[in-house]
């Protein structure tokens, strides 16, 4: 099997870096967009794995606009690669993306059609293992 590839798109240079590390060292290839449009590009021209994707970008929730314009590309690809949002915004808005289950936790999907969210800061054991289960389910489907 060939390494999966993942894009990531995130404004912050440096942690875009930090990701790169952590997903090399688990033997991923890593692709690096630093907006949106970027990363629609890196989409279209690379076709990566898996994507794992800032909502706050430069403007404000750009992340939103990213998955929905990537979902309405023609062609089954972009409407199946699976999303994985990486975001502060808990921290910094009211804004949840899904209702709260009742034990804290959200369930990816049902409003925004991405495959996970995970809370920065972001643990690199924990993100491996998102990675890894997220990549597993998109290639069992």
């Amino acid at each position: 099997m060939s390494t999966a590839k993942v894009l990531t798109v995130d404004d912050d240079r440096d942690l875009v870096e930090t990701l790169r590390i952590v997903l090399e060292s688990a033997g991923y290839e890593v692709i690096a967009a630093h907006d949106a449009e970027a990363g629609l590009e890196k989409v279209r021209s690379v076709r990566p794995d898996l994507i794992l994707l800032d909502v706050m970008m430069p403007s404000a929730t750009e992340g939103f606009h990213f998955v929905w314009k990537l979902r309405n590309l023609e062609g089954e690809y972009f409407r199946a690669v699976p999303v994985i949002l990486l975001t502060a915004i808990h921290e910094k808005t009211e804004l949840r993306f899904y209702p709260d289950s009742g034990d804290g936790s959200y369930k990816a999907g049902e409003y925004l059609p991405v495959q996970d969210l995970v809370d920065k800061p972001v643990d690199p054991k924990d993100l491996l293992a998102r990675v890894a289960r997220v990549l597993f389910a998109s290639r069992k489907s």
